[in-house]
């Protein structure tokens, strides 16, 4: 779900209409994608030549080159917080949202943050749940309009859950059809009946389930906690724009530093 949305500057500059693309037009995508750290760049602003190159088709490579968006990093998170609290382990539950074959192009910065955030958690008796986003065959609905040549079918390695995400025997898998892991999945009632009060939010996408989620959780009276370095979307602008939503009014934001300083007070 929008998971190759930013798969090349092509697709960028496929954004603007053909009559569109002059060097002016070119100048302020070239000025827009400069700015972001997700992109590092081989050569200057081009040239009057370079746009016409550029705008055929056939000057794309050379120009720049396009690296997965980073998540936020562990010392950018302090400048959304807006509140400060630690997550008790004896309340609470990570929640991992969707770390699937489906989204390992975008998830894979994070999967070290994932690894030690899920290892802390477990080390402090925090439960891991996981969940698994799966397509209804045939798809329909707002999701399905949404993005209709994204699906994730089960049974295929798409919908599977990565290797690295750390699942073990006995964890609980949740599988949902939209952006909310609480939405007709029986969550809420199984995180109830396990005593669970807070929640960690970890996962892909950041803007889409990760923040549904989240906001779910809230209104259902979770307390949330959102991580900043393992969780992942398709622009540093996306990741930014949701850690600062979720700090503004529904979650406290955390990373893996954070918590293990946490956790080890708790002991």
């Amino acid at each position: 779900m929008g998971s190759r949305e930013m798969g090349s500057i092509g697709s960028l500059l496929g954004h603007i209409p053909r009559p569109h693309l002059t060097r002016v037009g070119l100048l302020r995508v070239w000025k827009l994608v400069k700015a972001s750290p997700s992109l590092s760049f081989i050569d200057p602003i081009p040239s009057a030549q370079e746009c016409s190159l550029i705008s055929s088709g056939h000057l794309l490579a050379p120009v720049l080159a396009f690296t997965m968006p980073r998540p936020a990093s562990s010392a950018s998170y302090t400048r959304y917080e807006t509140r400060r609290r630690d997550p008790n382990p004896r309340a609470a539950a990570l929640l991992v949202i969707d770390l699937q074959g489906h989204f390992a192009s975008i998830a894979a910065p994070i999967m070290p943050a994932v690894a030690s955030t899920v290892a802390l958690c477990r080390a402090a008796g925090v439960p891991v749940v996981y969940t698994r986003h799966v397509d209804p065959v045939p798809r329909a609905g707002p999701l399905g309009e949404w993005w209709p040549g994204d699906q994730i079918t089960d049974g295929t390695p798409e919908a599977e859950l990565l290797p690295g995400a750390g699942r073990r025997k006995g964890d609980l898998v949740a599988e949902k059809t939209t952006y909310s892991a609480f939405a007709g999945t029986g969550l809420e009632e199984t995180l109830r009946g396990m005593g669970v009060e807070e929640v960690i939010v970890t996962g892909v996408m950041t803007n889409l389930c990760c923040e549904t989620t989240a906001r779910d959780a809230f209104v259902r009276g979770f307390r949330v906690f959102f991580s900043a370095d393992a969780t992942a979307t398709a622009s540093q602008d996306l990741q930014e724009a949701t850690l600062v939503n979720m700090a503004y009014g529904f979650a406290y934001i955390v990373d893996c530093k954070r918590l293990d300083a946490a956790f080890g007070e708790a002991k």
